[in-house]
């Protein structure tokens, strides 16, 4: 039994002990605090009409994050009425979670490891998907790849948006940032 007190998550302790000084050598920082770290990983589910047709589905998207997240995820609502798409203002949308600390690093870790690895025919992620103030952002088609879900008891597979936050000043710092957590990056 792991004690909660003394526990630190993989990739927190890696990067305290190696990547930190890493990145300090190679864009040579004077100052610790100049070092990029990684600051929150937001998650998303949107239903989109599913959620339309059925108000149980954004409740099924809500169960499903925060077994993936390991956190209480919270429901989206719309926030403008469109008669178009049949939305109407508070409808229950999506779901979403924001994830800090020990639970950020533990997500990047069974991202990176147990769940990249079963997405069908994967070949790495884009490295052009920063936003230009080194924040990552990606998109997974299935939200089953991870081993919380089980797939018996899904009713929908739902896309899912994941965002990592840095304090990365540049793209290039982010991206030398999430190669040292073994980022699997294609270009």
């Amino acid at each position: 039994m792991l004690d909660a007190a003394t526990y630190t998550p993989r990739l927190k302790a890696a990067f305290k002990d190696t990547i930190r000084g890493a990145l300090k050598e190679e864009f040579g920082y004077k100052n610790d605090m100049q070092i990029p770290r990684l600051d929150k990983i937001v998650l998303n589910i949107g239903c989109g009409r599913a959620a339309v047709k059925d108000s149980k589905k954004a409740k099924s998207a809500v169960e499903d994050l925060t077994l993936i997240a390991g956190q209480k995820a919270l429901m989206t609502v719309a926030k403008n009425s469109i008669a178009g798409f049949r939305v109407r203002d508070g409808m229950p949308m999506g779901a979403k979670v924001t994830l800090r600390g020990d639970r950020m690093y533990e997500f990047l870790d069974r991202l990176i490891t147990v769940a990249m690895p079963r997405i069908r025919d994967f070949r790495g992620v884009s490295g052009k998907s920063f936003d230009g103030r080194g924040n990552y952002a990606m998109g997974l088609k299935e939200h089953i790849v991870f081993p919380e879900i089980e797939y018996d008891k899904v009713d929908e597979i739902w896309g899912m948006d994941i965002i990592i936050a840095t304090t990365a000043k540049t793209d290039a710092e982010a991206k030398s940032l999430l190669k040292a957590f073994n980022m699997p990056f294609n270009s």
